[in-house]
């Protein structure tokens, strides 16, 4: 006999049931160890006279930050020298991130290499950053490297002109005027619309079997259009040396931003080489077998054959790096750059809010870090290979 179709099954037999039943019991467990450490913590800061809020953010902070991306005085608020030290902190990781993967795949690439010699030395690099503490090898790039600079008088002159002193890096920039920012956000589209008809010519070039020389044309066009822009529309100021020995013009980087941002690139890259070199490895031989095959010499091979295959097992382990580069940079406080941590730190200990002061620290920390992990969620949506 078969059973009736109308007959229900029991609740307590029923595993849709339990799963949205434990988690809503879940969510209830953790309102409740919430509100007991948040009546707890309100009755504490009772006894103190302490009542909890945010209006000291609109006190003055009346401290200084040697470097601001934004006009700060010590006559600001306290919300206005945590959003210096935020810009300050995003100034870093940013840039980090985007050095430390060209770096990180050059390295993790480099193992592969038919140069004994390069091979090698990528091997050196990642064994010793990685099993020597962050926190040293900032010391190192602090003390050993940007620190014994020579004093501005006596500053290093490279090609560009760049400078190197003790006082900082100084090096070219574009001018921030309503010109520059015009041909910058055209250079910015004009840089969307060639990964967009990249993608339209690998489209037709597979399925229609299309030549592509048209849009290569066009993209060729396009890039060269773009480097134009770049090194006449942008109106670059040059640093100059002037008669009294001070340097006015382009774009000052205090050796503080270096070393952090060196000391983060280095470090991180070597770990992301090691999951580019697993995520290569990954990649049946056989592949390797049938570019070569086809007469592709390894370096082609590695990049239009391997490497985009490796990418579906390199993409969610950066994920990880990319959000440990940005926990890491609050290391900074270390060596002197003002960053968010670092100012955190001083308003906590003035106001006497470490409450309120922290908690706001680490809704900023986890919003940065939410937002990594879901752009880097998309990309490696984007990089999963598609089944038909």
């Amino acid at each position: 006999m078969t059973g009736n179709k109308d007959d229900k099954i029991p609740l307590w037999r029923d595993e849709r049931f339990w799963r949205i039943a434990l988690q809503v019991l879940a969510v209830l467990v953790f309102l409740l160890v919430v509100g007991v450490l948040g009546s707890n913590l309100n009755q504490n800061m009772q006894q103190l006279g302490i009542k909890f809020g945010f209006g000291f953010l609109g006190n003055a902070a009346s401290f200084d930050i040697s470097e601001s991306l934004i006009p700060y005085e010590s006559s600001d608020p306290y919300s206005r020298v945590l959003l210096a030290g935020l810009l300050n902190s995003l100034r870093v990781i940013v840039l980090a991130i985007a050095l430390t993967t060209g770096l990180g795949i050059a390295a993790g690439i480099a193992s592969f290499s038919d140069n004994w010699l390069l091979r090698k030395l990528s091997r050196v690099y990642v064994e010793v950053v990685r099993n020597t503490p962050l926190l040293l090898q900032l010391f190192f790039w602090y003390f050993a490297v940007f620190f014994s600079l020579p004093k501005l008088s006596e500053k290093i002159e490279w090609p560009g002109p760049i400078f190197l002193s003790k006082r900082g890096i100084y090096i070219p920039w574009p001018a921030n005027s309503p010109a520059a920012w015009m041909w910058l956000a055209v250079v910015l589209v004009g840089a969307i619309a060639a990964v967009l008809l990249w993608r339209w010519r690998t489209k037709i070039m597979v399925e229609r079997a299309a030549s592509g020389q048209q849009e290569l044309i066009v993209l060729t066009v396009m890039g060269i259009a773009g480097i134009i822009i770049i090194i006449f529309g942008l109106g670059w100021q040059r640093p100059e040396v002037t008669e009294t020995g001070s340097i006015e013009g382009g774009l000052r980087l205090t050796i503080e931003y270096g070393a952090v941002l060196v000391g983060l690139i280095v470090h991180t890259g070597a770990f992301i080489a090691e999951i580019v070199r697993g995520g290569i490895q990954s990649v049946a031989k056989g592949q390797w077998e049938a570019a070569r095959s086809l007469g592709l010499k390894s370096g082609l091979a590695m990049r239009l054959v391997v490497f985009p295959q490796a990418l579906r097992v390199i993409v969610p382990s950066l994920n990880s790096q990319y959000i440990n580069l940005a926990k890491n940079a609050s290391l900074a406080l270390a060596i002197g750059y003002p960053d968010l941590y670092s100012v955190v730190n001083t308003t906590f200990n003035q106001t006497g809010r470490p409450i309120e002061v922290i908690l706001l620290f680490m809704i900023t920390y986890l919003i940065l870090d939410l937002i990594i992990s879901l752009s880097m969620n998309l990309l490696n949506k984007a990089v999963q290979v598609k089944e038909r």
